[in-house]
């Protein structure tokens, strides 16, 4: 084991919806056990992603995925939200990485030596997975919202500011997963 040094990837997933929690993942990749197909979890299909979900939490080393809250966005802002979802998700993971590779700006404080890259999750393979863990994660709980708010049409649009889920706000109101911090919501309060 020595020399080698556990690198773990980190990516959200959810920060422009007007709904649900921002969710992220950590994932750290074993070399000797590669996924083939990975890419930034926005240039896959829903199919492709839900398909190299399962193949991604079996053959990683470590993954782990956790959320910031809707009322922790509204309390922190997003990014701040973010970054807390981050952190947990690399605080959660069984196995401690030596480095944090981020994708965007920002790293999550860690403890742990940090790097934020932009565009991450189409360079990075472990960034890769870690964007499809965070995306598939939060989709599943945005269909188990949609199931307790099936007005406002989370299965279709997960929460994000379609004209559907505007129409919706608009006809309905606000519900207790909407972030009322953000502009279209808060309009409406």
């Amino acid at each position: 084991m020595t020399g080698i040094i556990l690198v773990c990837g980190v990516d959200e997933a959810g920060r422009g919806p007007l709904a649900g929690p921002v969710s992220a993942a950590a994932v750290i990749l074993d070399e000797n056990n590669p996924v083939e197909g990975l890419a930034d979890s926005k240039k896959l299909s829903e199919r492709q992603r839900d398909q190299l979900a399962p193949i991604i939490r079996e053959r990683a080393l470590a993954w782990a995925v956790a959320y910031a809250e809707v009322d922790e966005i509204d309390r922190l802002n997003i990014l701040q939200a973010t970054l807390l979802a981050m952190r947990r998700a690399v605080l959660a993971l069984p196995v401690q990485p030596q480095q944090v590779l981020v994708d965007g700006l920002y790293c999550p404080q860690t403890g742990i030596p940090s790097q934020a890259i932009v565009k991450g999750d189409s360079k990075v393979a472990a960034i890769s997975a870690a964007s499809i863990l965070a995306k598939t994660a939060r989709d599943a709980l945005m269909l188990g919202l949609h199931e307790k708010y099936p007005q406002y049409g989370f299965a279709e649009h997960k929460g994000y500011p379609t004209a559907a889920h505007l129409a919706a706000l608009r006809a309905y109101g606000v519900s207790d997963v909407h972030r009322k911090s953000f502009r279209p919501v808060r309009e409406l309060l």
